[in-house]
């Protein structure tokens, strides 16, 4: 896992201070307000003891918040399925759903975490998972509930993602990455062997400029020039992004031949900008324009239609194999006043039978477990047929460098990538550049 956790104590301690604040602030005007002078006491008093059962919730019953970002608008349905299962397996317990708009929702958790109104579960991406797990937001589940939680359910690579410090904050709800699509059709007429888990970037770009065929419409591949693509390819050619002291490592030979990788095929055997005419890298590959594609495997549906054969592969890497890793994880807040039954939830959530079916068939997302014996209907569905490629890469992941500033650090990146693509500096003077704003981003 790269992540630089100095950069992160900033926003550690900046949220910290936030509860601080909050714990110390006075009640607020409705805490202060005196009783209703019209309150009917004597009607109050005649309460029976049966009423006030009937109004009260039992001693024992628990009520978890929950708050996500995946499931709206989309999944509610299918989310609730997986309440009503897990309320079905824990009398006495319930679920109280919450969601907002991902645009909006980790503005909206931040705020809650530091007015101390933290809900007991919520939904975070790794990225964000990194800074609450350094602001110390996060309950430590294996401690809370030892016996709630199953390592053995999850995929080991999706399981470690969601480890901070040595201590397992969160658990995967669920991943995608990227694989190698490619067109048979292609590779057919062009008398080649279809890429296979062997291939490493020579075996790629021979390829590619065997089915290039500009006069044809024709391009051998798509790699987008961006900072996610860049410290994948970075760690398939055995580099590192930062070093063990967290200090920027990409500007090393090893990072310098990682950005000629994608810079250099533009325009030679991957399409320009100016080449692709307005159209996209999904709708040139859909339209039979690209014999291989870099991309998610979100995109198997908007090509079940394609009137060509394809399929996937595992990315090839240079040195070794490294494939981009994105997942949703699972989190209880560290102030849940029901940890236990919050932890249950979690593990319910991520690895039961009953919600890795219900994602399953409603294809949210790929739930990150260790059977593929649950993921047999995924495996069956159809095309790409190597759906194992999707689970074989999961052996090589590679998870995104986090710092406080990330945006910053990946804009330094692409920015400068940009400006070796239009031939303003050279490929090496790119890196050098990006490396030097990375590591004042670090100060």
């Amino acid at each position: 896992m790269s992540f630089r956790t100095p950069t992160l104590r900033a926003s550690a301690l900046a949220i910290a201070a936030a509860l601080v604040l909050t714990a110390c602030g006075g009640g607020t005007a409705a805490d202060e307000a005196p009783p209703d002078d019209d309150t009917d006491t004597e009607a109050t008093e005649d309460v029976t003891e049966d009423q006030q059962d009937s109004a009260e919730p039992a001693v024992d019953d628990v009520a978890i918040e929950y708050f996500t970002f995946s499931a709206a608008p989309d999944h509610l349905d299918t989310l609730q399925a997986i309440v009503d299962g897990f309320e079905a397996d824990n009398p006495g317990v319930t679920v109280e759903v919450q969601t907002a708009p991902f645009d909006d929702y980790f503005t909206r958790l931040q705020t809650r975490v530091a007015g101390g109104d933290a809900p007991d579960a919520f939904e975070l991406n790794y990225e964000n998972f990194v800074s609450f797990a350094a602001a110390g937001a996060l309950l430590d589940p294996t401690a809370a509930a030892p016996d709630a939680i199953d390592p053995a359910v999850f995929y080991p690579e999706a399981f470690s993602a969601f480890s901070y410090d040595g201590v397992q904050y969160g658990l995967p709800a669920s991943f995608s990455n990227v694989v190698l699509f490619y067109n048979q059709d292609l590779f057919d007429a062009a008398g080649l062997d279809y890429p296979d888990d062997t291939w490493t970037w020579e075996d790629e770009r021979a390829a590619a400029e065997a089915l290039t065929d500009p006069d044809a419409g024709v391009w051998g591949v798509f790699q987008p020039v961006s900072f996610f693509e860049y410290f994948k390819v970075l760690a398939q050619n055995g580099g590192e992004f930062f070093d063990a002291d967290g200090d920027v490592a990409f500007d090393s030979p090893e990072g310098v031949e990682a950005a000629e990788w994608l810079v250099d095929k533009v325009g030679e055997v991957m399409p320009s900008e100016a080449d692709m005419g307005g159209q996209d890298d999904g709708g040139m590959f859909a339209s039979g324009q690209l014999a291989m594609w870099h991309s998610g495997i979100w995109m198997f549906s908007g090509l079940a239609d394609a009137d060509f054969a394809w399929d996937i592969v595992v990315e090839p890497g240079n040195v070794t194999n490294a494939s981009h890793f994105f997942a949703n994880g699972l989190v209880a807040s560290a102030t849940t006043d029901h940890p236990e039954e919050t932890v249950r939830w979690l593990q319910y959530l991520a690895g039961s039978e009953t919600a890795v079916q219900a994602r399953l068939d409603a294809s949210w997302e790929l739930p990150a477990v260790a059977d593929l014996g649950l993921l047999t209907p995924y495996l069956e569905q159809g095309s790409p047929d190597n759906r194992e490629a999707v689970f074989a890469s999961l052996e090589s992941v590679v998870l995104p460098p986090v710092i406080e500033s990330q945006q910053q650090m990946q804009d330094a990146i692409g920015q400068s990538l940009d400006r070796a693509l239009l031939g303003q500096v050279t490929t090496a003077e790119a890196v050098a550049s990006a490396a030097e704003e990375v590591q004042n981003l670090l100060r």
